[in-house]
């Protein structure tokens, strides 16, 4: 997996719905319930039953998506002991939740700093050129239906399911597939590991058809021994949404600066445009 740093792609207006999205889901991480011990690496069974209960609460469950079964008890985030020892209380729920809402509030959630800051770093480096692009509230709301795409379609799939789906990585990949459709020739500065972090420069659509490629072998299962924890086909569902989106402003889309320096070791050569 190559590891994107920096594109070569500059702006015209400040991306503040950008910076806005990376606050707010570092500051919903740092309020979730077991964080602080998560990160300490003490987690205790009390921590991890109230961030049981928080996720149930405002994360996106398939079967509530699709069939609108909700769960006739859930975690309290109290903790008891029954007869194999301690564990979270569970009872019937004291909140009314509402499926479709619950996609939104799931976007800002995450499981881990890994999981947040891989997600904020393509955020950062591929939404800030979609949000010049679409304006900043197009923008907003093109994030939203990438994500709600992603939920959704992932929920089509797996409507059996009973496992809570958070994260942002739907709706991000709903703006590498933006960013793809919109500038394919722009350069991104990636870290290649190969015995060291290699830095190259290359083509977006190389970087991001090739996470795409990754996405696809991953849904599948193969390479991977999580594939049952990470929801890459929703990954492959925002991607495909922020595509379709994003095509009708291809035509009056410019094209990216061409890059100066060196690209593989060799001088770019300058091209001409028609």
């Amino acid at each position: 997996m190559v590891i994107p740093v920096h594109d070569v792609n500059p702006v015209r207006r400040t991306p503040w719905v950008t910076y806005a999205l990376i606050a707010a889901n570092v500051y919903v991480f740092l309020s979730t319930p077991g964080v602080a011990g998560s990160v300490a690496g003490d987690s205790s069974l009390s921590q991890l039953c109230h961030l049981q209960a928080f996720l149930d609460h405002y994360a996106a469950v398939p079967q509530e998506l699709i069939h609108h079964q909700m769960p006739r008890v859930v975690p309290t985030g109290d903790v008891g002991v029954g007869t194999h020892g301690a564990g979270c209380v569970v009872g019937p729920p004291s909140y009314d939740k509402s499926p479709a809402l619950s996609v939104l509030t799931a976007m800002f959630l995450h499981g881990s700093w890994l999981h947040l800051l891989g997600n904020m770093l393509f955020l950062l480096i591929f939404g800030n050129n979609i949000e010049d692009r679409m304006g900043h509230i197009r923008f907003a709301l093109f994030y939203v239906a990438c994500g709600y795409a992603a939920a959704y379609g992932f929920a089509l799939l797996n409507d059996d399911s009973g496992d809570p789906l958070i994260g942002a990585s739907g709706a991000i990949a709903g703006v590498l597939g933006a960013y793809l459709v919109l500038y394919p020739k722009a350069r991104v500065w990636v870290l290649v590991p190969f015995l060291i972090f290699l830095p190259l420069r290359l083509p977006a659509w190389l970087v991001l058809g090739f996470w795409f490629v990754l996405q696809a072998v991953y849904s599948s299962g193969e390479g991977v021994s999580d594939a049952g924890t990470v929801a890459y086909a929703a990954h492959i569902v925002g991607f495909l949404a922020g595509m379709l989106l994003a095509w009708p402003l291809r035509p009056g889309t410019p094209p990216p600066p061409e890059p100066r320096g060196r690209l593989f070791g060799r001088r770019a050569r300058p091209r001409h445009t028609w």
